[in-house]
């Protein structure tokens, strides 16, 4: 079998942060939305309207590179999780990052569609393209983290920030990827939708098809889905509960990380918890970058085996099983 692993993971970020309790737009909000603002667990987020997320992208694409140690010319597949609002229709940002990043070899395309859960889709491409082709190697997946609309915060699930990941996978890295699994349910396809077609940018909101649904109903399915897909993943790598040695979700709400353990009977890692607090939510950047910090801060280490648990309300839940120093 094929190992593929993260060679090497990076971010970007604009320099402003900005409180949460000071977001443009909060004046607008219902006592009801303030109120689930305030219980988030989010304190500040990096936002910056005049930087874009190609720039972050292409940011944190370098960053991975360089300490990859790999030339852009030696990119096999450059893997673009789509923006959720692209800064142009009709063009491609999956090429355009090409050509700023020098990467003229590289078979490009781009996945998305998913969400927050989208990074799945293309670790899995990635993890295709390497096992397949033996002179496929050094697949770089990137996004560019941004808000659709003038209002960060989403009721009522979270606030997003701005930033920018990187990935460059590879036959050899410190993180082997063991095992991904992936579902989705079209039954909530459009619970979340921003109207865009017949107003301008700054008019753009985000609607919630129906409050009950999201609370309720995902709710008991995505604890259904996760717990089933947990018990899917240790029989078919033929380990217990016991064997994962630690467990990252994605930021969007402190509510949300203690779902997940409550669905799982597990401990989400304590650094979940404070990129959460000071980064907001960043789409599909939120689990790699939970990962990295807490292997940089020492919260995992070589040798043990880490589940990153992921979840969208469009809707779609998926694991990836990871061991460091693999």
């Amino acid at each position: 079998m094929t190992t593929v692993a993260l060679k090497a993971v990076a971010f970007s970020w604009p320099d402003r942060a900005v409180a949460v309790a000071g977001l443009p737009g909060r004046a607008v909000l219902g006592a009801t939305e303030r109120e689930t603002l305030a219980g988030l667990g989010i304190e500040r987020i990096r936002a910056d309207d005049a930087v874009s997320g190609f720039e972050l992208a292409a940011g944190a694409a370098r960053q991975a590179l360089s300490r990859a140690g790999v030339a852009p010319a030696d990119v096999g597949a450059l893997v673009v999780i789509e923006p959720r609002s692209p800064e142009t229709l009709m063009s491609s940002e999956a090429t355009r990052l090409q050509a700023a990043l020098g990467a003229g070899r590289a078979v490009v395309f781009s996945v998305g569609g998913l969400g927050c859960v989208s990074v799945t889709p293309a670790l899995l491409a990635a993890r295709g393209l390497v096992a397949a082709d033996a002179d496929m190697d050094n697949v770089l997946v990137v996004h560019g983290s941004k808000p659709v609309t003038p209002l960060r915060y989403r009721h009522p699930v979270t606030v997003n920030g701005d930033g920018g990941m990187a990935a460059v996978i590879s036959r050899q890295g410190r993180v082997r990827i063991v095992d991904i699994l992936q579902e989705t349910n079209g039954d909530y396809w459009d619970l979340f939708a921003v109207d865009y077609r017949d107003r301008p940018s700054a008019r753009w909101r985000e609607r919630c098809r129906d409050l009950h649904d999201y609370s309720f109903a995902l709710a008991v399915e995505s604890g259904n889905r996760l717990r089933a897909l947990y018990t899917k993943l240790l029989e078919r790598n033929d380990l217990r509960a016991e064997d994962i040695d630690g467990h990252i979700g994605h930021n969007l709400s402190v509510g949300s990380l203690r779902f997940v353990e409550d669905a799982l009977g597990v401990r989400i890692a304590g650094t979940c918890f404070d990129n959460l607090r000071q980064y907001g939510h960043l789409g599909p950047n939120d689990v790699l970058l939970n990962l990295q910090v807490a292997m940089e801060n020492g919260e995992l280490c070589d040798g043990q085996r880490v589940l990153l648990v992921n979840s969208s309300p469009v809707a779609a839940w998926s694991m990836v099983l990871v061991e460091i120093g693999g």
